[in-house]
């Protein structure tokens, strides 16, 4: 490789970074949520910890899907960026804003409705009482959640993150005192407990779509574009071009948290310690999947403008460096989780039990870093290329078809628990990781037109 080719790939990496680093705050800001609220809830005990776990998880379940349809708009504008053609992003703002909204209603529905069945889940009775409360206030947050996701998406389409990653401290700091004052019923308020976690979830939430609308709409780069939260009128070409792309991108995401979640029903199985130290494991492993989820986002909006350019050497670049990227920032968190795997569950709770689980779940966490940053940046820069469909049939093979039947024939014939359902996740990561991988190296050599 000459000198060019090693500047230009630096230069690369400079920019990819440059985008990714408010992006990788924002999303442990509001990864750090979820860390409170679990440190916050343990102190009330495992059954209430458990319960969060479950209530957490199965309304991800739901909020993916529109969340997954919520980030295509990112590189849609990219591509649009990239192509010069800005009279366009507007129109494409208000429909992705339209079909949002519709889509947090749906899932608010859906979400009240469901509390009604999580019974049949043949969970522990004590931990399904306080997932319904649990589950029952924060579904309310789907509305907030995806007006800010429409409005996050749009300006980042633009390269413009830092705005997202302020609002996310805010919004993380807010949520902290919010949990110590309803979950404890500190000044006058009444003690809540794990409902009080639920509400300051739902209030922070509120305080991101406020404060990004506020941010957007007053910035002159956008007024051009009619960024206030209305409704102009039906695009239905447009409609289904973001449909045609955001469900595909959803059901990627709700095929691999739908494992996760599974694997949490599995684990429900077990027992309730069993379950509080899967919501640490999965809380650390958390915290260095948003960081890589920022990198793959950059990669998205890299790719998207190269594919506005219709430079093919460009899109490989951008993808294989956020793949790179991507692998190097997990190998260093497996690195962190293997010589802290004893501490950090420490932070959560002071169950020895619970301690004991999580520290060995943990190593296997930290084993399946580097598969889980691979693949979660393939299907960005795959997203970069509009290229979903294919990403979608993948992360349901590998981890509907490779994952749970080994995590479940690990755990229970097996007899390896909770430690053979991680083991089982670790394998369907590293599936989907080597096909996203194989598939961009093949898609990346043709230019797709939008």
């Amino acid at each position: 490789m000459n000198s060019i080719d090693i500047k230009s790939i630096k230069e690369e990496i400079f920019k990819t970074l440059k985008l990714a680093y408010p992006v990788i705050i924002g999303q442990l800001g509001i990864i750090m949520m979820g860390v409170v609220d679990s440190i916050m809830v343990g102190q009330l005990g495992s059954v209430p910890l458990a319960a969060a776990s479950l209530g957490n998880s199965l309304i991800f379940l739901i909020l993916i899907i529109g969340i997954g349809c919520s980030i295509v708009v990112s590189p849609i504008i990219a591509i649009l960026v990239g192509g010069k053609r800005y009279s366009e992003c507007g129109t494409y703002f208000r429909q992705s804003l339209l079909v949002n909204v519709v889509l947090s209603i749906v899932m608010i529905g859906i979400i009240l409705l469901g509390v009604n069945f999580i019974h049949y889940l043949n969970q522990p009775p004590e931990v399904i009482e306080l997932a319904i409360v649990f589950m029952s206030i924060v579904g309310l947050s789907a509305f907030p959640l995806m007006v800010y996701q429409t409005y996050k998406q749009f300006i980042e389409g633009f390269s413009i993150v830092k705005p997202a990653m302020i609002i996310a401290v805010l919004a993380n700091i807010i949520n902290a005192f919010a949990n110590w004052v309803l979950i404890f019923g500190k000044f006058g308020f009444p003690e809540l407990g794990i409902a009080g976690s639920a509400w300051a979830t739902f209030a922070s939430r509120v305080f991101m779509a406020l404060a990004i609308m506020f941010y957007v709409m007053r910035n002159e780069k956008f007024k051009q574009y009619d960024v206030n939260f209305h409704f102009r009128g039906l695009d239905f070409p447009i409609i289904k071009k973001i449909l045609s792309l955001g469900l595909p991108s959803g059901f990627q995401y709700f095929f691999e948290v739908g494992a996760f979640t599974f694997a949490v029903i599995m684990i429900g199985w077990i027992g309730a310690n069993e379950l509080a130290a899967h919501q640490i494991a999965i809380n650390l492993a958390s915290i260095s999947f948003m960081a890589v989820l920022g990198i793959s986002q950059a990669a998205s909006i890299r790719v998207g403008n190269a594919m506005g350019e219709r430079s093919v050497s460009k899109i490989r670049k951008a993808g294989f460096t956020g793949i790179f990227l991507g692998a190097t920032i997990m190998s260093l968190a497996g690195l962190t989780f293997i010589l802290l795997n004893n501490f950090l569950p420490t932070l959560y709770i002071d169950d020895e039990a619970v301690i004991s689980i999580a520290s060995r779940l943990i190593i296997i966490a930290a084993l399946f870093q580097l598969s889980d940053g691979t693949q979660a940046v393939g299907i960005g820069v795959l997203r970069g290329l509009t290229d979903v469909k294919g990403p979608t049939i993948i992360t349901f093979i590998a981890y509907w078809v490779v994952s749970l039947p080994i995590a479940y024939l690990l755990a229970f014939n097996f007899d390896l628990g909770v430690d053979g359902v991680w083991i089982g996740l670790l394998i369907g990561l590293t599936a989907s990781a080597i096909l996203l991988t194989l598939r961009f190296n093949y898609k990346s050599k043709h230019i797709i037109h939008i």
